[in-house]
């Protein structure tokens, strides 16, 4: 098993190194004006060279890391298994029940048996006035690396809990999808009705999802639907969405609240490298990139700190406050999207966009990742660590305010290199 995991570790290392490696030309002419001289052209072509031909900024659907459970994996199986068991959007429906053992009073429930289950068309039909679109970073709790960067586009799940006519004795939805008809190969995530009925915080809703970057959701992404809940990690936003369950109980009963995680944390804000030379030669500029995820607090500053083995570390201070950080230039939106949009266009209306130019209202924009860089002088012979970390809006530095491993990564990495 270790070595399973350490091989998908590293396999998951090398697809999100990939697709992180995003920024354009837009990025290169801002680092040079921002970091740069006119008599310092070495610099700029170091500069260029470290961020000429990165790859787009969204992530195709097939490089999204995967973190998909089940024995087989749903996405694993065969066209006709897939169809046989409502994995394809000609077959697939979603039952919406009251909870058995902690009722909530309904109008009605719809259901495979009675023949009422709301089937893909429905979905579409409602779409054609309350679907919405939004940029999203997609994440696991309990690993540092993304799993990929998208645009969602879905129907606000509230416009299926108000078919239910729900009358009372709601106050939670928990909700799972396809996973092999095997009831301890469940996955289960729930959210409180509030998050679902309202959006808070200037939030996009939480929406049951069939497009990514203007495609049909594939299967190995969660298709023909999934949940993707905005401001969450991706164990709330559930695949092969088959299942809502509306509920009196008055606390989260996810799959993961028994593994002793923090189900209700959103998105963290930290910071993280990219490429680091392992070794520089002395009194020779180089670079530094890297990308920050900007969660719900915001992102306003990435800091880079290069300690010289020897020297002293601050004492007492366990997240390194008092070392001298240096700012890094965080790259601003790029020209080239990617991800597979059509004609590389942000599709019109997506929230937090300008539907005129199709750019980010604010940047960096919460729930999304930016990317940063740095041209660091000349250091002097010496092994070296170099740290980064993230300040957010409200000017707490990485890993503050939420420190905990079990609510979110949020740990400063370091890396090692050799000054010769």
């Amino acid at each position: 098993m270790g070595a399973e995991i350490d091989r998908f570790l590293w396999e998951h290392n090398q697809v999100t190194r990939r697709w992180l490696l995003q920024a354009g030309a837009a990025g290169v002419a801002a680092l040079q004006a921002g970091t740069q001289s006119a008599d310092e052209t070495p610099r700029s072509s170091v500069l260029a060279e470290a961020i000429d031909g990165l790859e787009s900024f969204l992530t195709p659907q097939d490089e999204f890391g995967d973190v998909s459970r089940g024995t087989p994996k749903p996405h694993s199986l065969t066209d006709e298994q897939k169809r046989d068991v409502g994995l394809t959007r000609e077959t697939w429906s979603l039952d919406v029940i009251s909870d058995t053992e902690h009722p909530a009073k309904l109008g009605q429930e719809f259901t495979k048996e009675q023949g009422t289950a709301i089937t893909f068309d429905q979905l579409m039909m409602l779409a054609e006035t309350h679907a919405v679109r939004f940029a999203k970073v997609m994440t696991c709790l309990n690993m540092g690396c993304p799993l990929g960067m998208g645009i969602w586009e879905g129907v606000p799940l509230r416009e299926i809990i108000w078919q239910t006519e729900a009358k009372a004795d709601l106050r939670r939805v928990f909700y799972y999808g396809y996973h092999n008809d095997d009831p301890d190969q469940m996955f289960r995530s729930s959210l409180p009705i509030g998050r679902v009925l309202e959006d808070p915080y200037g939030l996009p809703p939480v929406v049951l999802c069939y497009k990514l970057n203007g495609e049909w959701l594939t299967s190995e992404r969660g298709g023909p639907v999934r949940v993707i809940v905005p401001e969450a990690y991706g164990f709330k936003s559930i695949k092969w969405l088959s299942h809502l369950v509306l509920s009196n109980i008055p606390h989260a009963n996810d799959t993961y609240a028994e593994k002793n995680n923090d189900v209700d944390s959103p998105l963290k804000t930290f910071a993280a490298t990219l490429s680091v030379p392992k070794k520089v030669e002395a009194d020779s500029p180089f670079t530094v990139t890297g990308y920050a995820q900007v969660g719900i607090s915001g992102l306003s500053k990435v800091q880079v700190w290069m300690h010289k083995e020897g020297d002293e570390l601050p004492e007492s201070d366990d997240y390194f406050a008092a070392a001298p950080w240096m700012d890094a230039e965080i790259l601003p939106p790029p020209k080239v999207w990617g991800g597979g949009l059509p004609d590389n266009h942000v599709p019109s209306p997506t929230l937090g966009f300008d539907p005129q130019t199709g750019k980010p209202a604010t940047w960096p924009m919460r729930l999304g990742k930016v990317h940063w860089a740095m041209l660091v002088d000349g250091l002097t012979p010496g092994k070296y660590t170099l740290r980064s970390r993230s300040i957010d809006d409200n000017g707490h530095a990485q890993p503050m305010p939420r420190p905990f491993r079990k609510s979110g990564h949020s740990a400063i990495e370091l890396v090692e290199f050799e000054v010769t």
